[in-house]
């Protein structure tokens, strides 16, 4: 970025640290950027808020790790931007997403996304996909997302990683899904070569290393639709999706794919905060800080 962006205040923003435990955004590796679209939602409401839920809850986050056994945060240094008026209609939503996250990819630094609908990953990977030769998505979720757009909408939250494979040197890895369409099995089957599926159905089999394994020296754009955890942990969604991963089975993924690969870049995203619902803002942004200290460890 040719200045530095605004910034919400360190107590205020992504983990809520006192000025003491804060970075300047010259000194931070890693940058918030929050983004609460909500366009092309086609069941339950409210991801316009998820970001900023994520970043009250936060608040709340242990800063200890006990799987890493420290304090990622003065490791990694983390800012958080201020949310953005996000541009209407959704393509220029998407623009303006995409010159966010290219700035702080300018700077050297992680972005990282609070959604938002999941169609905030077509615009926030194109910066990655003009950076890298080969870049891989590692999809969380319960939808394949591969559809060719949706109730007229060609950047549908529905089809945010076909969109994303527009890109013809991005390649998916996709875990979790349990939901597809019949019009999503063409495209599917024509791209076995540049789309791998880890089913839910087959979840007592899972082997994080092999699934991680085709993802070894890698760079590694990571999304997270939170629908991707089971119904029962995650509600708080605009489509809670029943035989889905808990919460050890995505870090446990997410820990090996950080062993064998680069994570580059990552969003969680399809938060839609209800009330009385507080553990699933939580689980959200203890998610995001989860993936920060395992992309970023030392």
């Amino acid at each position: 970025m040719t200045k530095t962006p605004k910034l919400l205040l360190p107590s205020a923003a992504f983990l809520g640290l006192t000025k003491k435990q804060s970075v300047s955004y010259k000194d931070a590796r890693a940058v918030i950027i929050p983004f609460g679209l909500e366009t092309s939602v086609s069941y339950g409401g409210g991801t316009a808020k998820g970001p900023a839920a994520m970043i009250k809850a936060s608040h709340q986050v242990e800063l200890f790790d006990d799987q890493l056994w420290r304090e990622p945060y003065k490791d990694i240094g983390i800012v958080t931007l201020k949310e953005p008026k996000i541009a209407t209609p959704l393509p220029k939503a998407l623009d303006q997403l995409e010159g966010l996250v290219a700035g702080v990819l300018k700077d050297n630094k992680f972005p990282f996304v609070f959604g938002g609908e999941h169609s905030i990953t077509p615009g926030a990977i194109r910066p990655f996909a003009k950076k890298y030769k080969d870049l891989t998505i590692l999809q969380f979720d319960a939808h394949a997302d591969l559809r060719d757009g949706y109730d007229g909408q060609h950047y549908s939250h529905a089809a945010a990683m076909r969109r994303c494979l527009d890109h013809k040197n991005v390649s998916l890895v996709s875990v979790g899904i349990r939901n597809i369409s019949a019009e999503e099995i063409p495209f599917l089957e024509a791209n076995k070569k540049r789309i791998t599926i880890h089913w839910a159905r087959d979840m007592k089999r899972w082997n994080a290393a092999q699934i991680v394994k085709s993802l070894k020296g890698k760079n590694i754009y990571l999304t997270f639709d939170i629908d991707g955890f089971d119904a029962s942990m995650i509600p708080a969604t605009g489509t809670p999706e029943p035989g889905g991963m808990f919460w050890n089975d995505a870090i446990e993924i997410i820990t090996a794919a950080a062993k064998v690969s680069t994570i580059v870049g990552a969003d969680v995203n399809e938060l839609a905060p209800q009330k009385g619902m507080h553990a699933c803002d939580f689980l959200a942004a203890k998610l995001a800080y989860k993936i920060l200290s395992l992309a970023l460890r030392p």
